[in-house]
Formats: structure tokens, sequence, C-alpha cells
């Protein structure tokens, strides 16, 4: 039936339908991506719908952080929708079935759920409804509601084998008595998950429903009510967990986070497009760099894995590294602004030029470089001593350097002339290191850093001399 349904539309249709109950998580966005790609992939339409029904979770900036990130991804929706927007259309389901006696009111407290609940557990039963209100007599369902007396709507679940042919996971098969009758909606005008997914889907004319294996067993709860409703069965495909490198569910603890603070960090978008690809699915072959729409050209359910994809962060630094050094300098700059705002354009592209090769991410760069717009650097004078220097050996090579710089002209302060005129005194001495180690860290206080030549030429000659004195301070201050 789905194969009719893809016919009929000219192409698959699918869906992501995240509750804005919390920030785009790298899991949800996965789904996204991989949507996505198959409807791209095979000339079909991908939906956003917002399952925003659960009235006191659900929050307007949750909808709009997943919106944003999606966006900033480039995964692009061709319908978008609200569930909130669409109350009428669900009740008009729920009435269908009341009025057919395939769901019914039902008035147990929560208290007594419970109570069956664990009743049910201690006696090494699956937990569900008992049916207690199942036969209730139309005249009883009446006088309750005109009390209005707590109650839900369940749906009458029929005992029966369920199967179904996942695309990733082959045939499935479970057994509904075990399910019970599920509830499907607080009131006629508050749906619940099960049943206004469902609904949607028909209604959206969905073909294809790709999501995470933990949906797996809210899958014969939607059948059962895809049938009851004489609705289309649509075509499943279950993407796997994603794991930390503990093989553990994926938690915060692993580095998994929130789109946005991935944004917030210093990612790329398609870094992430490219790591979360290949959370779960494998091209085969050795090619790991994929942009998008390469990513669209070769993607395929077949490739699918069954078993947890392990979320590796290394991996994710490394791809980011990737890419921010493919990234032209003038770009580079205007990514980094928002670490380092003191610095102008001109100033930052000059920057970024000396650590495009050393960034992993670009939040990076405030503690590679904060230091060029720090008014008073902070660091111990034991970081000036290269290898075995005594202190007098120090501040004679601070002088040296000193002495040397100040001759060049500030209309020629280049590093070519800096590095022209420090060099032949580096390699007279024993090392060069006993010149350059102290003046690195003069200008930076960093144990690592770019070279002095680099820094000093951005710094400027006023700046650069001041920082030697300061440094030659310290060793008098010290001594």
């Amino acid at each position: 039936m789905a194969q009719d349904l893809r016919d009929l539309m000219g192409g698959p249709r699918v869906r992501m339908a995240p509750s804005p109950t919390g920030l785009l998580h790298v899991g949800l966005a996965r789904t996204a991506l991989f949507n996505y790609l198959f409807a791209q992939k095979e000339g079909g339409k991908f939906i956003l719908r917002i399952e925003d029904t659960d009235r006191e979770r659900s929050d307007p900036k949750f909808e709009k952080d997943i919106v944003e990130g999606l966006q900033w991804l480039g995964i692009k929706w061709d319908e978008f929708y609200r569930q909130s927007e669409r109350i009428a259309i669900y009740t008009q389901y729920l009435e269908k079935l009341l009025k057919e006696s395939k769901a019914y009111y039902c008035f147990c407290s929560e208290d007594e759920l419970e109570s069956k609940r664990q009743d049910q557990m201690s006696r090494g039963e699956a937990p569900k409804y008992n049916g207690k209100c199942r036969e209730l007599q139309a005249a009883e369902v009446k006088k309750y509601l005109a009390e209005n007396k707590p109650s839900i709507i369940r749906f009458k679940a029929t005992s029966k084998k369920v199967m179904f042919h996942d695309l990733i996971r082959g045939q499935l098969e479970f057994d509904s008595s075990l399910v019970g009758d599920i509830a499907i909606a607080k009131d006629l005008a508050t749906p619940l998950y099960n049943f206004a997914v469902v609904v949607d889907d028909f209604a959206m004319k969905i073909t294809h429903v790709i999501r995470g294996e933990d949906h797996i067993s809210n899958t014969p709860k939607q059948i059962l009510l895809q049938e009851a409703l004489d609705f289309p069965q649509v075509q499943y495909a279950h993407l796997p967990l994603i794991l930390g490198p503990d093989r553990s569910k994926l938690s915060k603890r692993h580095g998994a986070v929130s789109v946005a603070d991935y944004k917030k960090d210093g990612y790329l978008p398609e870094t992430l497009v490219n790591f979360m690809a290949f959370l779960g699915w494998n091209p085969g072959g050795e090619r790991e760099i994929f942009n998008l729409p390469s990513l669209v050209k070769e993607f395929s359910l077949e490739n699918v894995q069954k078993s947890g994809a392990i979320f590796n962060l290394k991996r994710l630094d490394y791809l980011n590294g990737f890419y921010i050094r493919q990234k032209s300098i003038k770009k580079l700059a205007e990514l980094c602004k928002s670490y380092l705002p003191e610095a102008d354009q001109s100033e930052l592209e000059k920057i970024v030029g000396i650590y495009q090769e050393r960034l992993k991410k670009l939040s990076e760069i405030k503690e590679l470089a904060g230091f060029f717009f720090q008014d008073k650097l902070v660091y111990d004078k034991e970081l000036l001593k290269w290898k075995n220097m005594t202190d007098k050996e120090i501040s004679q090579s601070l002088d040296k350097s000193e002495n040397l710089l100040s001759k060049i002209k500030e209309a020629s302060w280049t590093k070519e002339n800096i590095e022209k005129v420090l060099m032949p005194e580096a390699e007279r001495v024993k090392d060069r290191g006993y010149l350059l180690w102290p003046l690195r860290v003069a200008l930076t206080g960093q144990k690592a850093s770019a070279g002095p030549f680099e820094i000093a030429a951005i710094s400027g000659k006023e700046k650069t001399l001041k920082r030697i004195q300061n440094a030659k301070l310290k060793m008098q201050n010290n001594n």
C-alpha cells in the first residue's frame, strides 16, 4: 500500500515530527537529516510537523530552536504544520472511533491504574489496561461525562499478530494482546501521540516513516489504529540508536549536546551534517568527506545499519578541523568574529591566518589569540625560561630582542623584516630557542602559540616592545 501511495504522490513523502519540549538534539537532527536525504534522493517531499498538543510541556522557544537549528544545518522542508492548529481534524476521527465503538471513555483514576500496574508487574505480567471501562453502558458514560468525571479516551485493541516489514530490520511481529487498550486522547480536543501521529500521517499522505528504533514499540499500536480508521499502512524504517563510546545510550557526558550548543561552541554546519550522516549509515568505501549534495547522491536506506551508532567526539573534532581549513581567510574571520569582537576584520584575518591550521573549533580562537587584546599578560616568569636558561640569560635574551626590534622602522614592520632581523642572532647562539622562546612567551603569555615573527607583526611595534619591557620587569621584580 505504501508503494501505491508513493506512485500516486509522484515520490515518497516523509516527515520529522518533533515535540517542542526541548532543544534540537543531535539524535533528532540525524533523524531529520536521514528523512531529508531520502526525500531528496527519491524526488519526494520532506515535511516538518511540530507536535505541540502537550500544552503544559510545549514551549515556543523550543520550536524556534528546532526550526533555526534545521535551517542552520541546511535541512530544508517542503511543508510545515503544527498539531495545535489541527485539533478539529483529530476531533473528527476521535468521534468516528467512538461512534463505531472502536474507542471508549475510561474513567479509571490514576491511583487505580497505578495499583493495577503494580499488581500485574508483581506477578510477572506485562502492565496493560485491564479493560474495566470497555463495556460501560451508554447511559452510564453519559452520566459520568455530564458530571465532568475525569476521563480519557481509549482505543479497543484487537488481539492479533501485528506484522510489518521494516526497511532496515526486515520482518517484525508483535502480539497486540500484550499492548492492551491504549490511551489515544485526554479528551476530544487533546489527542495523544499514537493517535495524532496516525491521523497526521494519513492526512499528510506520508508514505515512509523514518525514525529512531526507540519508536518500534509504538509501531504495532499505530498499525492497529490505521486499520481501525481504514488508513493505508505506511512503510517503516527504524534507525539505530546513537551510543556513546562505552556503548551506553548517548548522553551529555559523552559530549552530546544540542545543535545550538554545537553551533555556539564553534562547530560548522557542514561538519555536523557530515558527522551525523555516518551515525548509522555508510556508503561503503574509504571516503569520509561528504557535503550535503554528495550525501543526497549516495544515500540509501539499504546502507543504514541495524546496530547502534557510536558517537565519536574525536572524529567530530577532526572533521571540523578539516572544514575550517577549507574556509577562506576572509570567511573564517567572519565566523570567528563573535569570539573576538574586539578585533576589526583586517586584524582578525591576520590572526586566523596564523591559527587556521590549529583550530578544531571556532571557539578555540578566543583561547589561542585572546592575548592580542589583553592590556597586560598574566603568566609565571618561569614560562620565559627555555630549557636550563638562567634568569640572567632570560633578561639578556629579552634585551637583545628589544634592541634588534627597536631598529625596525614602523613602516617596515612586517613578518619578513622581523624575521630578517632576529634570525641571524637566533642562529648565532647555541640554540635559537634561547632568543625566540622568551620573546614568544613575552608576546603571548602562553606555553604554546604561533611563532613570534607572526605575532609581533600582527601586534605592531609599539605593543611588541611594550610586552618585552613588561617581561623584563617581571624578571627584575622576581629577582
